[in-house]
């Protein structure tokens, strides 16, 4: 078991998830914001037209590297079925009663009977105070392959909360940039990523489930 453990390890770049950042094995940092959607087919075509300048505008205004993510899993309504079947336990009308245990069933023929999927958006933010623009040719064919040679990636507190300052600099442009054109954009906590990265890296696991973009309550500080 530890002989797997430790070849699947080589092959996930995250050393630490902590006070909201994910810490990778070469020491760079990252911040994952969830973002919101925008139906853009309901849109009449000046306002796709104004959606599409604005996002462009957007992306020109970054200096930095940032990574949108798109995730599509099977919708998972066990939580869901479960509150259901407890309010029809704790329900004392009878006919209420019924009507929910149709409904319970109409759900579960529903999702049984179609693939309806969940799709979740997310942006990537990095920072490294490594500035790759110096590195020599075989850091930079290291890096492209992922070979790390250092896995040793600790921080001091005071040098974490240093970069971590720096990379929330750039959180809050983003969020700013997003929401400027509908987009609301909240960053993850640290449990979230947790549960983030297990539902990534864990495929076929379900019953963990991240909450919708305005349920999240982070604070940009």
């Amino acid at each position: 078991m530890s002989e797997n453990k430790a070849s699947l390890d080589q092959y996930i770049d995250v050393f630490d998830v902590q006070d909201g950042v994910v810490i990778a094995k070469d020491k760079s940092l990252r911040a994952i914001l969830m973002c919101s959607s925008i139906n853009f087919a309901l849109k009449s075509s000046q306002e796709q037209n104004a959606l599409i300048y604005a996002f462009q505008g957007f992306l020109n205004s970054l200096d930095f590297f940032c990574q949108i993510v798109i995730t599509s899993r099977k919708l998972n309504m066990t939580n869901y079925l479960n509150v259901l079947q407890e309010q029809q336990i704790k329900q004392t009308n009878e006919l209420l009663q019924v009507q929910v245990v149709e409904y319970i069933n109409f759900i579960k023929s529903l999702t049984e009977m179609n693939n309806i999927m969940s799709n979740n958006f997310y942006v990537v933010i990095p920072f490294s105070a490594i500035n790759t623009t110096q590195q020599g040719a075989f850091s930079k064919l290291q890096n492209a392959f992922n070979l790390q040679t250092k896995k040793d990636a600790t921080f001091t507190p005071d040098l974490f909360q240093q970069y971590k300052t720096q990379l929330w600099q750039r959180v809050e442009f983003v969020v700013a940039g997003l929401n400027s054109f509908g987009i609301q954009a909240v960053p993850l906590e640290t449990q979230e990523l947790i549960e983030l990265l297990h539902n990534f890296y864990n495929p076929v696991d379900v019953g963990i489930e991240l909450a919708e973009p305005g349920e999240l309550q982070t604070a940009i500080s």
